[in-house]
Order: structure tokens, then C-alpha cells, then sequence
């Protein structure tokens, strides 16, 4: 990297510090090349202005996602952003499409649940934030859509979490790469249920790691054409043999040793095994256990996991005595034997040793002695056995250890490939390199050549797909890199792998030689490498060599480096065990060809490695590679420790310093031409008057600024190394001048300010002053005019005292006066009165008197008069006397009459017996007899009047001859008689009146009683309905919620909704009813019931006739089928179809068969309507049909023995009075069957249907439909908005570059028009399906769930988007959404709580987000204000996150402050072990949020009677009831 070349005082740069690596300061002065700076830590250093980087003093505070975006590419840069990003849980960064994943050391579940998984499903990379989940989405993607295999290379070193990274990966291409199950379980289960066996047999504890993999792994996933994992392998690559017989303090050997000394008493007794401190490839070190793991617990996990993976239970026991096999070999040693240079068994503990060895590997003891004491030499003429010394038997025991464990490893992972299974026919494959990453430690052995060679290797693949992938910007942007230089490190690859010639090579060649020691070895690299540039020799030391790698230089010791590189199996050890009576050790020795079976064959673990390596690299050179380079924060393995240091030597060895250094080869800085004018349009001014478009803009500013080998793309500037800092450095300058002039002008405003101040201060002191003096002479004058005042008022107060005195006494003189007048008058008036009242009474008496004599006189003239009457009359009684026939008769008529009503009433007493029997025929009786009593009443009155009036006639006839003929005595006799006859008739009469009256009484007496009782009678039974109903609704439900479990159940057998019920019952339907047969009802007749009710024989017959053929009822079928399939709208707010529907299943008591194929056909019908899915018209308008027709069927059926007392009959009552109220009570008895006019009073009055199992089933099919259809919309709008929310979550930016064009006002215009245009077409798209959804009735409360739900999806996208893209998290952006909601809001208002309900509360969280992102002062807020009263909704977590995301792209202001950041973060740790409390992503709501109670609640009582009929039906007589009920 070139040295900035522009740093001036008050810089902030970068310098090199010893405790932090790099520290920030600010040039103090500068002397030459010498810069003194003062840096953050209070010290002052001086440096050498090459040394000093600068540093970018407008960086967000939570630094960048990728790196590539860094004003400064460079180490204190990169170093300080991923320090940035560590410290707020941002453990993942780019650089370019490499990812540094820094091991966090605690859980952060919410960055790997299903929901972060479901985000990164399909997003470009880059968009979300850095995640591994991105990665593997990459590669999945490019895989699928070009056909490529694809490579994740997974580096770093020991506890940098390499391991857990890979099972990331494997987790997300398993859960992208759905099912390939094999015996059970599916691929990928296998491969993750497989790392707990080879980490129990690969991995050890290190000094950097407590479970360090000591291979290499390359998990390859095979896809199939569909992009579905079809199977899957897994590789490794130089097991760390040497491990078995070798280990250094504070390391561990591999954990299955301890494991197996820490197993159960029953296997450790079989074993003959105990603490892990007796066996001497054990006890080489001080460290047997490891903190917070139980060796025993993951013995128990081991043997689970082998138990998964297909190891049998046989295989597990061999497999663990073969480890406790190599444990007690280890303890065999030798001591020297009889013979010269000859060993054996050193006593009886190395001998008992040698023997369980034997047991375990079921093999001659004596033959395993043998083995390891003697050594066969195969000449051309014979075999000669050579004793060996202790030295070398021991050396022999270590190699059969070393070959048994690593026969054992290659074992298992074959055994576990054959239980993955491997897809021949896989064409592409995505494999996840988890290799160990540069190692360089004190003492570094062969095992640190070769690991360090596999990451030569890697490193040059990685710098030249970073080369190429620079290339390919540069190509893209279409920029000369002709002349770019790329360091390769070939030179080291030929250094150590060359052949011949190489370090490997020696290597190889000192083996072969028996008498070659590492001195030997050590001399012969010095002598061949002496001039080598990366090769060295140490000062101090004969024997190490110092290699300069890419990551620095390591310094190897060559004192084991023969041994470990020998990798002969021994004949007698091959033919040893290939006998052996076990199988499974037999397997792991297979019989060798037999010219290699005579001698020891040699081979080389580098040579084989290197085989193993290129292999590898040909793997990977034909994918398309992605790199994730995992990185230890602290050697402590804590977290929120982050070393500098440690982090800046593993960004080295990684790689990542490599590429940055490529890129700084080229054009490390890189930026868009409207980034580059926002930051430095300020140096050129004149570039931005809109004469140039934007890339000539940016042109012509470098050009005035005189930048050389800078290069203009298609989109971006590049800029060499260097140039950026001088860029800032003028712009800079120009900011410290308009700072200067802003100062200066500020300090004239302050001087002016205080000027006016003072002048200000002095005109309100005169001003003061002068009011003194006019307060004082105010005073003065107010004096004066109160005295005048005080005068003028005494003057007055004398003068009215003066005039009260004089009124008082005139008043007095004339109150005298006035009374002697009044007496005087008074005196007059009571003498007037007096003689008034005397003249008064004197007139009375004379009135009084005159009427007197008046009276006396006409009472004399009265008395005359009346004597002349009574002759009158005697004569008119004569002439009656002649009539008494007449009158006699009426008298008989009249007692028949008593007689008659006397029975009656009799008659009616017997009947109140049964009045409770027949009230209503009683009624009409007595109503009867009544009327006829009072037209003979009226008769016999009629008849009197008719005799008197004859009467009267008569003696009007007979006047003249009474005149003339004299009296008789005797005449007057019979006149008495007939006068005392006639008052009999009279009394008679009367007595006969009196009796009608007081049977008119009883009657209206009894007539009150009956009603009374007739009253009560029909409350009882009304109560006794009701509880009839409720205990039948109860039973009802019970039933239902049977029914339904039934139905469930025989579900299974019904492939799909659509799917007729009856299609096994379709051969056995020909001699029954489609609809089920019914028995007629029984109809008890009515007597006397009024001749104004036809209609009920009328039902009776209808009811009781035969069943119609079954061809006439199919033809009905599909008459009505084909009707309700078109559209026939609404009427009056009422689906018609549904209704239809409804009445012609009801009608034809379809309900209560058996067996029926109309609500197949039904069914059927809808499923077809509604194929076309995007027809949101057509969804809706069977939306509202099937919810109105489901809201019939549950308020009409009940499931049969629902109630246990009800028959499927209707009862018919045993009283006269109870077929009655029956009769009248019933719709149907009535002549008016349900669908005809049932529901005139709504629906709660119509009887329920006792219903089968096919109605239950249409039913839950109905229900199914109305669920489907419902998700059906809300799904297509959710798509349909989908699109716009993903332009609606980030506000338009106007850059200063639009000023090249066109001016800031319509810059903004257009950008808030374009942002104003998407959320436009949000509200568009529901408008459109609320008219859509009212036009068609669809029910409220649907409406309201869907419309519920859209806004908890925009909630949930727009808040997943807004915390996991950065660029979204700003000020601007949450003006931008806000103002977005604001139209959401309004249109809720607008639309009404009847449909928009709920909506508006569920975009609480989205709402609360935003309005923390427009707030001010943040940095003046608590933690507890925020959590409660701003957002009290939001979780920790999201508050976390908004806030460590926040920038504000419009006023420069900061987030909240540290101390909130760091309360927020101890509340998250707290809550660290609550998986579901940590995840900071929202869910999406797919589920059904109503049931078919909420829609029957919901829905008003629905009046059927006067729907009318589409006219294709009332063209056929068979659904003529469909016509309105006329009564």
C-alpha cells in the first residue's frame, strides 16, 4: 500500500502502537517527515509521515457492512470497523464477496432461527446485512440458476469458529435444498448428525481451542437437477496422526480416549480401563479434563450419534475396543532383552498391558510381541528377523498405534458416506471447506508445514479468484488494469512442494536413508536453500529453518520431522491383525498384494498429503468459490473482548490483509459518481451548474484537481492508493476556510449583538430615568385633582342633606292628607253597601213569596191533569187485557229461553274440565252461545215493543166507543187482575234480564280465567321451548364436535376437497333417492280449526305424497347446478346463489339423507369456479356465497342423536289444544315449508335438521372452501404489495449530483413524487379489494381478518427490512415511511372500522420503529423512557438493534448514547438463554384467524322470503317453491 502523501495539521490519522496495534490522533505539527501526533490515549508521539494512514473523520458510528466501502482501505481501517461492528453483536462484515465472521463466544440465537433463514431466501447479496446464510444463498443461487458447483472455503484458526460456521452453512443448504431422505432421515440430518463422531475421534483440545479439529473436512452436498439435495459425502485430509502417541502441555489427545475412560463402570470394567492418568499416551501432559464438559456425557452423546449415523451396536463395541486396544498398547514398554540389541516387555505391568492389547485386538499375544520386538528383513535370498532395541520397539509400538487410529478415522468416514449415500447422477454439488486455518507457535512441527502449506495453497486460490473478482470489476466497469501488478506466492508453493528440490522432497529422500537424523536433514535444506529469499536459518539454533509465508515468517523445529513423515505399515503388524478373530480389525488390515506383503512398505504422509491436497484444489478449481474467514476476537474465548493484536495477525494469516493489498494494487478506493459529488462537489463548484452530466462532473472536478492514473467507469470513480486522502485534504482545506469565513461572520453577529445590546441598554435606562420624572409630576398633578375631587364632593354631600330634609318633611304633610281623604271615602262606601244588602233582601222575600203561590196553584192544576191521565189509561189497560194470548206466549218463549241458557251454563261447567284440552274450540263456543242469547234477548225486547206499540193502536181505535160506553164495575175487577198478570210478566222478565246479565258475567268471568290460564299455559311452554332448545343446542354441539371427529378421521379416505363422498357408493344409488327416503309425516287432524287456513290441508298433501322419480331429481340437480355456476349477483345485500342453494337442499331434505351426490356436485362446482386463483372479482363473490351458505348450515343443522330426546318425527301433541298451538306454531303445518316463507321471522325460528353424515361433510368442506378462497386473497394482495413494499422501505435519496440536471426543488419534487407514487399504489391495490370485497357482500368480519392480516404483513416486511438493511436505518428514510403510514392511516379512517377494524393497530411495531428514527435528541434519552413510553412494544433486542444501526443521513445527529447501548446490552445478556426473546425479526401471519362460529356470530338474520329466483329456475315447475310465500 502507498503512503498517504497529504497530511496536514489537525489531520486525524492512524499510528502504530505496541498494545494496540493501531491507534487514532491528530497531527499536532508537521517537520519535514516528521509528524508529531497526539493521539486518543493521551500520548504524544512522533512518527514518519509514511507510517501515519489517514483516518476518516466521517465514518458512521457503526461502522460499514463492506469494507470495500471504506473511504480508506486499509489495516487501522479495517481493524477499526470490524472492532466498531464487534462491539454492538455485528460479528459478520464483508470485504467484497469475502465474509469475516468473528466468533462472538455466547449464543446469538436470533441470527440463525428460521425467520433470519426466510429473509435471506432469495435476496441479492449484499442487500441484507452480511450474514453466512447470504453466502450459502449465493451459492446456492448460482448454482441453480447456471449450473455451476459451487465452493465454501470455511478458514481460520483454532476457536475461531469454524466449525459452528460449517454447520450454519450445512443448516441453510439443507433447509433450501429440502428432502433427500434416505432410510428414514433425511441428508442433511446425517451429515450434521455425523460431526459429534468425528469430532469425537478428530478433534482435540489445542492451546487456542478446547475442541480444535486436528483434520481437514470437505462436506460435499449433491444436488439433484430440481435443486433438491440428493446425497453427500464427506472428505478429510490429514488426520494428525501423531497426536495418538505425542501430545504437548496444556493440549489433549483426541477426546474419545477420555470419553472412554470416563464410560459406565460395566464398559470401563470390560475395557480394563480406569483414570486417564495411568496410560502414558495420556499422561504426557497436565490437562485430562475440560471446563463445562463431562467426558462421560459425551461418551453417552458419542454412542447416540454413532447409533444415527447406522453404526451398529457390534461395530460400536469393536470400534471402542480398538481405542482401548491403542491405550494399553501405549503402556507396553521395553527394557533390553537377552540378546544384543534385542528388547522385551520391560515386567508384568508392560506384560498384562501387552496381553489386553492382544484380548482386545483378538489376536496372538505372543504374535503381538513378536511383532513389536523383531523386525522381518525379505532379502532376494531369504528372510532374516532382526531384534530391536528398546528404543526402536517403542518406536515400532507408536507406529502400529498411529496406523490402527488412523485406519480406525478412515474407517468411520467411510462408514459414514455409505450411510449418507452418494447420488451418482448429481451433476452439481456445493462444498464446505472447514479446514484449519495458519498456524505459527513456539514450537512448530511437521504437522505446522503441512497445515501451513494447505494454506499456501488456499491462499493463492483465494488471492487469485480476489484477482479475478477485481477483474471482473474492472471489466465490468469497463477501466484499463492492464498495468496492475498481482504478488503471487509461488515461490513458497515451489519451496516446499517442489519435486524434486523441495522441502517435501528432502524430506521423502532423508527417510529412505535408515542412518538420517534431523541434523543431517537440517544441513541439506541449508545447503540447497542458502540463497532462497524465503528461506532462512536461524541465529541460534543448527537444526530449525524459518520459512516467509504470506502471514509472516514461522520458524520450524526439524527434530521429529523423519519420524512423523514415515508412514510404513509393518508386515508383521498387517499380518497380525488381518488375522485377527475379530472382524471389524480384520476389516481394518485387509490382506496386501503379495510383493508388498514381504517387507515393510514405506510411504510418505507429505507426499500423500500433498496427493490428497491437489486433489482437493482440482475439487475446487472446478467450482466457483466463496470464502468465509473466521476470526478469534480474544485468546480468552470471552466475549465483548476484542485484541487488536491477535485480530490483526489472523486477518493476515486469513488472507484478508492479501487482498487488500491486491486491491490497493489497483484501486482500493471506489465510488458511485453520485457518492463522489455528495462528498467532494464542494472542491468544484463550478461542475455543478448543471452544464455536465454526472460522469462528466466527476471528470472534470479530478481534473481540475490535478489527479494522475485515476480511472472513470460506467458507474463509479476509481482511485489509486493515496488519492482519496488527498481528496480529503483539499476538502478539508475548503472547510477550514468556510469555516473561518462562517467564524468570522459569527463573530461580527456576536460584536453586533453585544453593540445593540448596549445601546439597547441605555435607551431603556433614559427611558427609565424619564419616567421617574413624568411619574413624579403625574403625582403632583393627581394631588391637585384629587383635592377639586374631594371638594366637589363635600359641597354635594351638604346640599343633598339640605333637599332630603326638605322631601322628608313634604312627604310627611302629605301622607296626612291623603289618609283623611281616604277615611272620608272609606265612611261613604260601608253606608252604600248597607242599604244594597237591605234592598236585596227585600226583594228576595217578595220573589220568594210570588213563588209560593205559584207553586200552590199549580199543583192543584197538576193534580187535575194527572186524574185525567189515569182514566186515560185505564181505558189503554182495557184494551191490553184483550191481548193476553200474545203476552202468554212470549212468557213460554221466554222460560225456554232460561231453560236453554241454563243448560248452557251447565254445559259450560262441565267443559272447564277440559278446558286445558280444548281452549280454542271452547272459546268459539261460548262466543256463540253468547251472540245467541242476546238475539233472543233482543227478540223477546223486539216482540214487547211490537205488542205495545199494537196496543197502543188498539186503543187509539177503541177511544170513541170508550167515550160512549159507561164504566162497569167489573171492567175494573178484570183490570186489576190483568194489571197484577202484567207486573208478573214484568217481574218475570226482569228476573230473566237479571239472570242474562249474571250469566253474562260468569261467561266473562270464565272467559277472563281461560285467558289467564290459557296465558300461563303458553309461558310454561314457552319456558318449556327454551329449555327444550338449549339442552338440544348443547347436545347439538356435543354431537358436532363428535361428528366432526369422526368426519376427520374418515377424512383420510376423501383424496382432495373436490372429491365426491359418494364415488364409492355410486353403483348402489339406483334404487334409492338421491336424497335419502323419508317417511311421511304424520299429521294428526285439527277439528273445528276456522275455514281461513287452507293452506294447512293443502301441506298435508304435499307432504304425504310420493317421492318424485330419481332421473327427475338429477335433472333438478343439474338444472340448479348450472344456474348457480354463472354469475346471478345479489339481492338486497344477500348472495343469491347461496340462498338458492339453501332452500332447494332444504326443500328436497337433503340434509337428512344418507346417501345424496348433490353436495358432491356442489362442491365440485365451487373448486372449479375458483381455479383461476388471480381473479380476485370471482374469489370474492364465492367468498361471500360460501360464508352466507355455511352461516345457514350452522345455524340449521345438528348432528343426528345430537339430542337424544328429539325423533327425527315431529311429535304430534294428544290434546285437541296441543295439535292446535302445534298446528299453528309449526311453518310446515301451516303450508309453508322453510325455503317458501320459513324464515319470514328469521332463522332462529325455523326447526333444525337432524343432519347426516354427507351434510356434516359438505359442512367441513364448505368450511375448507371459505378458509382456501380467504387465503386465496390474501395471498394475491400480499404478492401484489409485496413488490412495492420492498421500493417503499428505502426513501429515494436526492443526491447532490441530481443538481447536475436539475435544480434541489425539482430534484425534491420528482423524488417525493416517485416515493408518494408507490405508496399511492399500495393504497390503490386496497381500495381495489375493499370495493372489490363490498361489491360483493362479502361478510365484515372477513373483510376485517384480511385486511388485519395485509397490514401485519406490511408490518412485518417493512420492519425485517428495516433492521436488516443499514442504508434503511436512517433519519431520512424513517421521515420517508413515516410519511408512507400517514397514508395508510388516513385510508383506515376512510374506509371505517366496519372494514378496516384492527388494521391500523398492526403496524404498531413498524410505527414505534419509525417514530424512534424521526425523534430528536436521542442521545438525551433513557433507556427506560425509550422502552416504555416512545417503544413498548419493541423487544431489547430491536431497540438494540435500531439503535446501533441508526445513522442520520440529514442532520449529522448521533443514536442514543453509550451508557443506553450498554444497559440495552446487559438486558440482552440476562436474556440470553430465551431463544425466542433474542430473535429481533417479526413472523408473518399465515394462519385462518376466524372460525365458523365467529362468522355465524357475526352475520345479521337473513330474511329468505323474497328472494327472488333467477328466470331460467321459475321456467321449471320443480322449483316453483323457490317463489316468495304470499299469505
Amino acid at each position: 500500500m502507498e503512503a498517504p502523501i497529504n497530511i496536514i495539521v489537525g489531520s486525524h490519522v492512524w499510528v502504530e502502537d505496541s498494545e494496540e496495534a493501531w491507534i487514532d490522533g491528530e497531527v499536532l505539527e508537521i517537520n519535514g517527515r516528521k509528524a508529531k501526533i497526539q493521539t486518543t490515549n493521551g500520548k504524544t508521539v512522533v512518527v514518519d509521515v509514511s507510517n501515519a494512514h489517514p483516518k476518516d473523520t466521517e465514518a458512521l458510528p457503526g461502522g460499514v457492512d463492506d469494507m470495500t466501502k471504506l473511504a480508506y482501505l486499509h489495516e487501522p481501517g479495517v481493524l477499526h470497523n470490524l472492532s466498531t461492528r464487534y462491539e454492538l453483536d455485528e460479528i459478520y462484515t464483508y470485504t467484497g464477496s469475502i465474509l469475516i465472521a468473528i466468533n462472538p463466544f455466547k449464543r446469538l440465537p436470533h441470527l440463525y432461527d428460521s425467520q433470519m433463514m426466510e429473509q435471506y431466501k432469495g435476496a441479492t447479496f449484499g442487500e441484507l446485512s452480511p450474514h453466512v446464510f447470504a453466502v450459502a444463498d449465493a451459492a446456492y443461487r448460482v448454482m441453480v440458476n447456471d449450473g455451476i458447483s459451487q465452493a465454501i472455503l470455511v478458514s481460520g484458526e483454532s476457536g475461531a469458529g469454524k466449525t459452528e460456521s460449517t454447520k450454519m452453512l450445512m443448516r441453510y443448504l439443507a433447509y433450501m435444498g429440502g428432502r433427500g431422505v434416505t432410510e428414514g432421515r433425511s441428508v442433511e440430518q446425517q451429515v450434521l448428525e455425523s460431526n459429534p463422531v468425528l469430532e469425537a475421534f478428530g478433534n482435540a483440545k489445542t492451546v487456542r481451542n478446547n475442541n480444535s479439529s486436528r483434520f481437514g473436512k470437505f462436506v460435499e452436498l449433491q444436488f439433484d437437477k430440481n435443486g433438491r439435495i440428493s446425497g453427500a459425502a464427506v472428505r478429510t485430509y490429514l488426520l494428525e496422526r501423531t497426536r495418538v502417541c505425542q501430545v504437548s502441555d496444556p493440549e489433549r489427545n483426541y477426546h474419545c480416549f477420555y470419553m472412554l475412560c470416563a464410560a459406565p463402570p460395566e464398559d470401563i470394567e470390560k475395557y480394563k480401563l480406569g483414570d486417564p492418568r495411568k496410560f502414558h499416551y495420556l499422561n504426557q501432559t497436565n490437562c485430562y479434563e475440560l471446563d463445562g464438559v463431562s467426558d462421560a456425557e459425551e461418551y453417552l452423546l458419542t454412542r447416540r450419534a454413532m447409533e444415527v449415523v447406522g453404526i451398529s451396536s457390534e461395530e460400536q463395541e469393536a470400534i471402542f475396543r480398538v481405542v482401548a486396544a491403542i491405550l494399553h498398547l501405549g503402556n507396553v514398554d521395553f527394557s533390553k532383552g537377552n540378546d544384543t540389541d534385542s528388547s522385551k516387555p520391560k515386567d508384568e505391568k508392560a506384560m498384562f498391558h501387552l496381553k489386553m492389547a492382544a484380548e482386545l485386538f483378538m489376536c496372538d499375544a505372543k504374535g503381538l510381541e513378536d511383532s513389536l520386538c523383531k523386525r522381518v528383513i525379505v532379502t532376494r535370498d531369504e528372510s532374516i528377523t532382526k531384534s530391536l532395541d528398546p528404543v526402536a520397539a517403542a518406536t515400532n509400538r507408536d507406529a502400529l498405534a498411529k496406523t490402527v487410529y488412523s485406519r480406525l478415522f478412515d474407517w468411520l468416514v467411510n462408514k459414514i458416506n455409505i450411510s449418507i449415500g452418494q447420488d451418482p447422477n448429481s451433476k452439481m454439488l456445493i462444498g464446505v471447506l472447514d479446514i484449519y486455518g495458519f498456524e505459527s507457535f513456539k514450537t512448530n512441527s511437521f504437522e505446522q508445514l503441512c497445515i501451513n502449506l494447505t494454506n499456501e495453497k488456499l491462499q493463492q486460490h483465494f488471492n487469485q479468484h480476489v484477482f479475478k473478482m477485481e477483474q471482473e470489476e474492472y471489466t465490468r466497469e469497463e477501466i484499463d488494469w492492464s498495468y496492475i501488478e498481482f504478488v503471487d506466492n509461488q515461490d513458497i508453493l515451489d519451496l516446499i512442494e517442489k519435486k524434486p528440490g523441495g522441502i517435501i522432497a528432502l524430506l521423502d529422500e532423508a527417510c529412505m536413508f535408515p542412518r538420517s537424523t534431523h541434523e543431517t536433514f537440517s544441513q541439506k535444506l541449508y545447503q540447497t536453500f542458502r540463497n532462497h529469499k524465503r528461506f532462512s536459518k536461524p541465529k541460534l539454533s543448527r537444526t530449525d529453518f524459518t520459512i516467509g509465508h504470506y502471514a509472516g515468517d514461522v520458524t520450524y523445529q526439524t527434530d521429529l520431522f523423519i519420524d512423523k513423515n514415515k508412514d510404513y505399515v509393518v508386515a508383521e503388524h498387517q499380518a497380525l491383525l488381518s488375522a485377527s478373530n475379530c472382524s471389524f480389525v480384520a476389516g481394518l488390515f485387509p490382506p496386501l498384494p503379495e510383493e508388498s506383503s514381504k517387507s515393510s512398505k514405506f510411504s510418505s504422509i507429505g507426499t500423500r498429503f500433498k496427493q490428497q491436497l491437489q486433489s482437493l484444489l482440482e475439487t475446487l478449481s472446478s467450482t466457483e468459490p466463496h470464502y468465509i474467514r473466521c476470526v478469534k476476537p480474544n485468546s480468552l474465548l470471552k466475549p465483548g473482548i476484542f485484541e487488536n493484536q491477535n485480530v490483526l495477525q489472523q486477518l493476515r494469516c486469513g488472507g484478508v490483509m492479501e487482498a487488500i493489498r491486491i486491491s490497493c494494487a489497483g484501486y482500493p478506493t471506489r465510488r458511485t459518481f453520485d457518492e463522489f459529488l455528495d462528498r467532494f462537489g464542494i472542491l468544484a463548484p463550478g461542475v455543478l451548474d448543471g452544464s455536465y452530466d454526472v460522469k462528466t462532473a466527476n471528470k472534470k472536478m479530478l481534473d481540475k484537481m490535478g489527479l494522475q492514473g485515476y480511472q472513470i467507469g460506467k458507474t463509479k470513480v476509481f482511485l489509486r492508493a493515496g488519492q482519496m486522502a488527498e481528496l480529503d485534504a483539499r476538502r478539508s482545506e475548503v472547510l477550514g476556510n468556510s469555516a473561518k469565513i462562517i467564524q468570522r461572520k459569527v463573530r461580527s453577529y456576536i460584536a453586533r449583538k453585544e453593540f445593540l445590546s448596549l445601546r439597547n441598554a441605555a435607551i431603556h435606562l433614559q427611558a427609565l430615568w424619564r419616567g421617574n420624572l413624568s411619574r413624579k409630576l403625574y403625582s403632583s398633578m393627581r394631588r391637585d385633582a384629587a383635592a377639586l375631587r374631594i371638594q366637589k364632593h363635600v359641597r354635594r354631600y351638604q346640599a343633598q342633606k339640605s333637599y332630603t330634609q326638605l322631601r322628608l318633611s313634604a312627604i310627611v304633610i302629605q301622607a296626612g292628607l291623603r289618609a283623611m281623604d281616604a277615611r272620608n271615602e272609606f265612611r261613604f262606601r260601608r253606608q252604600t253597601k248597607a242599604a244594597i244588602i237591605i234592598q236585596a233582601q227585600w226583594r228576595g222575600y217578595s220573589a220568594f213569596a210570588y213563588y209560593k203561590k205559584l207553586n200552590r196553584a199549580a199543583n192543584i192544576f197538576q193534580c187535575a191533569w194527572r186524574g185525567k191521565v189515569a182514566r186515560k189509561e185505564l181505558k189503554k189497560l182495557k184494551m191490553a187485557a184483550r191481548e193476553t194470548g200474545a203476552l202468554q206466549e212470549a212468557k213460554t218463549k221466554l222460560e225456554k229461553q232460561v231453560e236453554e241458557l241454563t243448560w248452557r251454563l251447565q254445559l259450560e261447567k262441565r267443559m272447564r274440565a277440559d278446558l286445558e284440552e280444548a281452549k280454542g274450540q271452547e272459546t268459539a263456543k261460548l262466543q256463540s252461545a253468547l251472540q245467541e242469547m242476546h238475539a233472543q234477548v233482543k227478540e223477546a225486547n223486539d216482540l214487547l215493543a211490537k205488542e205495545r206499540e199494537a196496543a197502543t193502536k188498539a186503543m187509539e181505535q177503541i177511544k170513541p166507543v170508550i167515550k160512549e160506553t159507561p164504566v162497569v164495575v167489573v171492567d175494573t175487577a178484570k183490570l186489576e187482575i190483568l194489571t197484577k198478570e202484567n207486573e208478573k210478566l214484568k217481574d218475570l222478565v226482569n228476573s230473566l234480564e237479571k239472570k242474562v246479565d249474571e250469566a253474562e258475567k260468569k261467561y266473562v268471568e270464565s272467559e277472563k280465567l281461560s285467558e289467564e290460564r290459557l296465558k300461563k299455559a303458553k309461558e310454561a311452554e314457552t319456558k318449556v321451548e327454551q329449555l327444550k332448545g338449549s339442552l338440544q343446542r348443547l347436545e347439538e354441539k356435543l354431537s358436532n364436535l363428535e361428528l366432526e371427529d369422526k368426519v376427520l378421521r374418515q377424512q383420510s379416505l376423501v383424496k382432495s376437497p373436490i372429491k365426491t363422498f359418494s364415488e364409492s357408493f355410486i353403483t348402489r344409488v339406483t334404487q334409492t333417492m338421491e336424497n335419502g327416503h323419508h317417511e311421511p309425516i304424520e299429521v294428526t287432524p285439527v277439528k273445528d280449526i276456522p275455514s281461513d287456513v287452507p293452506a294447512i290441508k293443502e301441506q298435508a298433501e304435499i307432504e304425504n305424497k310420493p317421492p318424485k322419480p330419481l332421473h327427475d331429481r338429477h335433472e333438478n340437480i343439474d338444472t340448479l347446478i348450472k344456474c348457480v355456476s354463472q354469475d346471478i349477483g345479489f339481492s338486497q345485500g344477500r348472495p343469491v346463489a347461496a340462498c338458492i342453494i339453501y332452500k332447494s337442499l332444504f326443500h328436497w331434505r337433503s340434509f337428512e339423507a344418507d346417501k345424496t351426490s348433490v353436495f358432491d356436485r356442489i362442491i365440485q362446482m365451487i373448486g372449479s369456479a375458483i381455479e383461476n386463483q388471480e381473479n380476485n372479482d370471482v374469489l370474492a363473490y364465492w367468498l361471500s356465497n360460501t360464508s352466507t351458505l355455511l352461516f345457514f348450515l350452522q345455524r340449521t343443522l345438528k348432528a343426528t342423536g345430537a339430542a337424544g330426546i328429539t325423533p327425527q318425527r315431529r311429535r304430534s301433541s294428544s290434546t285437541l289444544f296441543g295439535r292446535m298451538t302445534q298446528g299453528f306454531r309449526s311453518p310446515s303445518s301451516l303450508g309453508l315449508p322453510f325455503g317458501t316463507g320459513g324464515m319470514i321471522a328469521g332463522l332462529d325460528s325455523v326447526r333444525q335438521v337432524e343432519a347426516k353424515y354427507p351434510a356434516l361433510l359438505f359442512k367441513q368442506q364448505l368450511t375448507a372452501y371459505v378458509e382456501k378462497i380467504y387465503g386465496i386473497i390474501r395471498d394475491n394482495l400480499k404478492k401484489e404489495i409485496s413488490v412495492l413494499l420492498s421500493l417503499c422501505i428505502q426513501a429515494p435519496r436526492t443526491p447532490r449530483a441530481n443538481a447536475v440536471k436539475i435544480s434541489r426543488s425539482q430534484a425534491n419534487a420528482s423524488t417525493q413524487q416517485a416515493s408518494n407514487n408507490h405508496w399511492q399504489s399500495i393504497i390503490k391495490s386496497l381500495t381495489n379489494l375493499l370495493q372489490t370485497m363490498r361489491g360483493n357482500y362479502v361478510p365484515c368480519i372477513l373483510v376485517r381478518k384480511v385486511f388485519t392480516q395485509i397490514f401485519a404483513h406490511i408490518n412485518v416486511q417493512l420492519f425485517n427490512s428495516l433492521l436488516l438493511r443499514r442504508e434503511c436505518c436512517s433519519f431520512s428514510n424513517g421521515e420517508y415511511v413515516k410519511a408512507g403510514l400517514a397514508e395508510l392511516e388516513l385510508w383506515c379512517c376512510e374506509a371505517k372500522e366496519e372494514y378496516a377494524g384492527s388494521a391500523w393497530d398492526a403496524l404498531k411495531h413498524i410505527r414505534q420503529a419509525v417514530g424512534f428514527l424521526v425523534i430528536h435528541q436521542k442521545p438525551k434519552k433513557y433507556l427506560d423512557e425509550i422502552a416504555h413510553d416512545l417503544c413498548p412494544v419493541l423487544s431489547i433486542q430491536q431497540l438494540y438493534r435500531i439503535s446501533t444501526m441508526y445513522w442520520d443521513d440529514k442532520y449529522g445527529t448521533h443514536s442514543v448514547s453509550p451508557d443506553v447501548i450498554a444497559s440495552m446490552k446487559m438486558l440482552m445478556a440476562e436474556d440470553s438463554n430465551d431463544a425466542l426473546g433474542n430473535s429481533f425479526l417479526l413472523d408473518d401471519d399465515l394462519s385462518i384467524p376466524f372460525s365458523v362460529d365467529d362468522i355465524s356470530k357475526s352475520m345479521q338474520e337473513t330474511d329468505l322470503s323474497d328472494i327472488n329466483p333467477p328466470s331460467q329456475l321459475l321456467e321449471n315447475s320443480a322449483f316453483h317453491f323457490l317463489l316468495p310465500c304470499t299469505l
